[in-house]
């Protein structure tokens, strides 16, 4: 019997291999000779870069950078020198999680640590970046970024502006003579799950600003940064950047890695299934077991177990879904899918207890799963 473990993290309790780990031990005391493949995911959030390097064995590489708010930092990134594949999320080096919240600031803010992170990369020969793009505390169309990979940004008296999202109404004109020359021979995959555009209503100022402290005020000014800065790119690069779908994505850093890194932009768990190379691994399994902390209805809209479901229906393979809590009735789980499931505070006495011992009770109920499987 072939049953494959393909976990998100439960946050705050368990990583997706501490998952794996502990299902296989239940099963194991049940079907000691099940045959059972470790393929942890994630959709490109927190914790994500731990689960890339399960299947890209690489070393973090640390780097003194700029953070938001031009502050020196050490920020790190995954590079695997065997398949010259590096992984960088951009919150390592423009992310809210670098300031504290009395220090958010947007409007100011700037995402040249994360093309100093790119810079490295390219130095150390990568052939391709995946780059994970939440969790910034930046509006900045990703000058700043571009900007520490050579590209200037000048205004109508032809001198270079600061690359931060106050900046973009003065920008007249792109100069990309020098930039690095290893940058055309990187291939960039963008983890971008929003479909936001550049500027307006739904785009990204107005949507994500104000959780990155920027004031009414600011938010119009950055989009009409944004509005002003897309007719420079637009004339540039010959497209519309307002259609992009998901160009507003991180304060307009989808549309930054369309024009200045040549990206791809792909949903984090359609990432994560490439890299682990998902389709193949699950071929004649009998389950595929999932899971996540909590499983509703949110849940099923696009994240991991999204994916896994998906991919697992094209196969014509059951799936299992162990939980730290379940809301969603019988009927919910047929109709996305899910052909068990069972979750953690069924069995616990309470809440901090069930996050206290998670990896006891999900091998439990990995157990109890593998006695039904067994008709024990």
């Amino acid at each position: 019997m072939k049953l494959v473990l393909a976990p998100d993290k439960f946050k705050g309790s368990l990583t997706g291999l501490e998952f794996c780990e502990a299902v296989e031990k239940g099963l194991l005391s049940v079907i000691p000779k099940a045959k059972i493949v470790f393929l942890p995911l994630a959709d490109g959030g927190d914790g994500t870069i731990e689960v890339a390097n399960y299947y890209l064995n690489g070393n973090l590489i640390q780097l003194k950078v700029k953070n938001p708010l031009f502050q020196d930092c050490f920020a790190t990134y995954l590079y695997a020198n065997d398949s010259k594949i590096a992984f960088i999320e951009m919150a390592e080096a423009s992310g809210l999680k670098l300031l504290k919240p009395t220090d958010y600031d947007c409007i100011n803010a700037t995402t040249f640590g994360t093309g100093q992170l790119i810079d490295d990369a390219i130095k150390r020969c990568a052939n391709e970046i995946i780059l994970g793009i939440g969790g910034s505390a930046t509006n900045d169309c990703g000058i700043g970024m571009a900007a520490a990979l050579g590209f200037r940004f000048l205004n109508n008296e032809g001198e270079d502006v600061m690359p931060i999202g106050a900046s973009l109404s003065q920008i007249a004109r792109i100069n990309d003579s020098q930039v690095n020359k290893g940058l055309k021979n990187v291939t960039f995959k963008i983890a971008c799950d929003v479909t936001n555009p550049l500027f307006g209503k739904i785009g990204a100022a107005h949507v994500y600003a104000e959780q990155k402290g920027a004031s009414k005020d600011h938010i119009e000014i950055l989009d009409k940064g944004l509005k002003d800065f897309s007719k420079v790119l637009d004339f540039k690069y010959r497209i519309n950047s307002q259609e992009i779908s998901g160009g507003g994505a991180a304060g307009g850093m989808g549309i930054a890695t369309k024009v200045f890194l040549n990206g791809e932009l792909i949903s984090g768990i359609t990432l994560m299934k490439e890299l682990a190379q998902f389709d193949k691994r699950i071929e004649n399994a009998d389950w595929i077991i999932t899971g996540e902390g909590k499983l509703d209805e949110q849940t099923l809209s696009g994240k991991t177990i999204h994916g896994v479901i998906e991919e697992a229906k094209k196969n014509g393979i059951r799936v299992a879904a162990f939980c730290g809590k379940l809301d969603l009735d019988k009927n919910q789980l047929e109709h996305f899918g899910i052909d068990y499931a069972d979750d953690v505070l069924s069995e616990a006495k309470h809440f901090e207890e069930a996050m206290t011992n998670s990896g006891q009770y999900i091998s439990k109920i990995a157990e109890q799963f593998a006695q039904k499987l067994m008709g024990k």
